[in-house]
């Protein structure tokens, strides 16, 4: 069983502070006291220290409990021993551990007050009652300040490990996303090359092969993408996701039409943008039975916009978690995402862009 709490902020120093009952102890030699308050002095010495210890594990309503014996131990010895004082002092200190700072005011100045009491009924020495009641106040305030100074110090540290926590699961949730994004768009590309170098294996074999070379080329593109996912650098940029677009779509026999104005994204914006776009083309390849698809970037000197329309299906089916995820990264550089299924679909992206340099080069295919 320990006898103190494992604290490194405390240390060896509760065991230091034990020293300012050595007075009150050795007083009986001192004064040469009869067997007697020897024996006394020796019982409310023995009194004290479990008292003193628990006072570190004390909360609240025990803290109270523990400051009225103390203090009492120092009401019955004071009279006859100017070294019990200490007790009142050491009172002072348990209840100013107190959660409620009020409550620890309070219960310092009844503390002071019996202290002035003990020295206007037993006429004691200016001197003996002048130390007890100096420190008494001076203790309590000390231990009321360190202890608020520790319970915030708990609150933050508790407030750091929720943060750790909430991070790591931002962490995962990014991951899952990026993976979901990434594997998706190039395993459905995969399966489209596959299907088609199956239909040209017997008719147009060179074809085929090329196709088949193709999906080794993507799938190894792939394993380099889920490498890059996990340390964050997700995205070459715009221009290479229009090109792995424009690949994806003829593969599914979709026409692309970009127009592209280049600017100086901030990374963050591009590697949303370049996700969007990535999940916006795969959903084209997998549900839309689309003939042809428009990807335009458009700039500001206050935002940027991408729209990626297709003249599919369309449809306003509830967002899957590709269009949630995509929707949760817009969101999170303070941009909006929307989605018009009539007509085929039109996917709608834009961000806040502000002091960025707009270059007059566009691309178009």
């Amino acid at each position: 069983m320990r006898l103190l709490p494992k604290d490194k902020d405390l240390g060896w120093t509760p065991w230091a502070w034990l020293i300012y009952i050595v007075p009150f102890a050795i007083t009986p030699a001192a004064e040469h006291w009869r067997a007697s308050l020897w024996i006394a002095t020796f019982a409310a010495t023995i009194a004290f220290v479990p008292l003193y210890l628990r006072s570190y594990w004390a909360r609240d309503r025990e803290c109270i409990l523990i400051a009225a014996a103390i203090t009492l131990l120092g009401v019955l010895f004071w009279p006859w021993s100017p070294g019990a004082g200490a007790f009142f002092i050491y009172a002072a200190g348990v209840i100013g551990q107190y959660e409620r700072t009020e409550i620890a005011v309070r219960g310092i100045s009844v503390i002071a007050l019996i202290v002035m009491v003990e020295i206007w009924l037993g006429h004691v020495t200016l001197w003996n009652a002048t130390w007890p009641l100096v420190f008494t106040i001076l203790v309590g305030a000390i231990n009321i300040h360190f202890s608020q100074v520790g319970r915030a110090n708990t609150r933050l540290h508790l407030a750091q490990e929720e943060i750790e926590h909430l991070a790591k699961l931002a962490e995962r949730e990014r991951i899952a996303r990026d993976l979901h994004d990434l594997l998706g768009h190039t395993l459905s590309v995969i399966i489209l090359k596959s299907e088609l170098a199956s239909k040209l294996a017997e008719r147009d074999v060179e074809r085929a092969k090329n196709e088949i070379r193709d999906v080794e080329r993507i799938s190894r593109d792939a394993l380099a993408q889920v490498r890059t996912a996990v340390r964050g650098y997700r995205s070459g940029g715009l221009s290479a996701e229009i090109d792995e677009a424009r690949r994806a779509l003829d593969a599914a026999g979709v026409a692309l039409e970009a127009n592209v104005d280049a600017t100086q994204l901030p990374p963050s914006h591009e590697a949303v943008l370049s996700m969007a776009m990535r999940e916006a083309i795969t959903n084209i390849v997998r549900h839309a039975n689309a003939q042809h698809c428009t990807i335009r970037v458009a700039t500001t000197a206050n935002e940027c916009m991408l729209t990626v329309s297709d003249d599919g299906r369309g449809g306003s089916d509830p967002f899957g978690s590709g269009l949630t995820g995509m929707r949760e990264r817009v969101e999170t550089l303070g941009g909006t995402l929307r989605r018009d299924g009539a007509g085929g679909t039109t996917l709608t992206i834009t961000l806040p862009l502000v002091g960025q340099t707009l270059m007059s080069v566009r691309e178009s295919a």
